[in-house]
């Protein structure tokens, strides 16, 4: 595809389907969320292979950086290359010399899936690792259901596949600043936290929305953004509450229109 072409259809394809409607079956085409094991390569060597959605790349490759404590400010990244081959997209992140000696004490190897959460972890101490504390913004409820129909009206690759899951970042009024869309939900918050750093948008000054469950990693991922207060269309789980209580975030649930559930922290309701 060109440079013009709209970001969102990087990240899908056509196929050749037959639509089935009671006795009648109609031959047509379909459009479907791409999904490519996408490689990381930090100054040359191999740390992560995901599978994702093949759009906003160096969003991800940043914001996977960011969120994995790989690198803790954007300015660590110096350049990413990317390269494609028949079997995926390799990212090349050239990052501080610093940081890559920390990577390699790490000796961490993650093996991604679509759903996954920890992959590959390889102690206890990495998969649960302390998280940092974070201030909740002062947000009403009437923000947070602002926020989600936002985020629903702003995923054009959900609305031609049907398959992928959102991220949005939004200000203290529930307007969406940005959003980023991913077959996987840990990449696309991901994504999100790379296009804010790109940015210059602090995760401390909003609020996170995604369309997935709040899992740990998802939580871990809002604090190091350091954003105080993460919300999700589906429920918590028992780890990503304990986990939030002790960074002191404020999370909610079950967000479906102006229905949700605050698991922890606080959400003033105006009468």
């Amino acid at each position: 595809m060109s440079d013009e072409t709209p970001r969102f259809e990087r990240g899908m394809e056509c196929a050749q389907v037959l639509r089935l409607h009671g006795p009648d079956a109609t031959p047509t085409q379909d459009r479907l969320c791409q999904e490519v094991p996408i490689a990381l390569e930090f100054n040359g060597v191999s740390h992560a292979v995901m599978l994702a959605t093949p759009c906003d790349l160096e969003d991800f490759a940043l914001g996977f950086a960011l969120t994995e404590g790989i690198v803790e400010r954007a300015d660590e990244v110096f350049d990413t290359l990317q390269r494609e081959s028949g079997q995926g997209i390799t990212l090349q992140l050239d990052i501080a010399s610093r940081r890559f000696d920390s990577l390699k004490l790490r000796r961490r190897t993650l093996a991604g899936r679509t759903g996954c959460g920890l992959c590959g972890t390889d102690s206890l101490d990495q998969a649960l690792r302390p998280v940092p504390r974070v201030a909740p913004p002062r947000i009403e409820a009437a923000a947070l259901s602002r926020a989600v129909r936002e985020m629903r009206s702003r995923q054009p690759l959900f609305d031609a596949t049907g398959s992928v899951h959102a991220a949005a970042f939004c200000d203290g009024l529930g307007q969406v600043l940005l959003v980023r869309e991913d077959v996987g939900r840990h990449n696309a918050l991901d994504k999100l936290v790379g296009a804010m750093a790109r940015q210059g948008l602090q995760g401390r000054d909003g609020l996170l929305v995604v369309s997935s469950r709040a899992s740990v990693e998802m939580v871990q991922k809002a604090a190091v953004c350091g954003c105080g207060l993460l919300a999700a269309v589906s429920a918590p789980t028992s780890l990503a509450v304990r986990t939030a209580r002790e960074a002191g975030m404020t999370l909610v649930g079950r967000l479906r229109g102006d229905d949700m559930v605050v698991y922890c922290g606080e959400i003033p309701v105006t009468s």
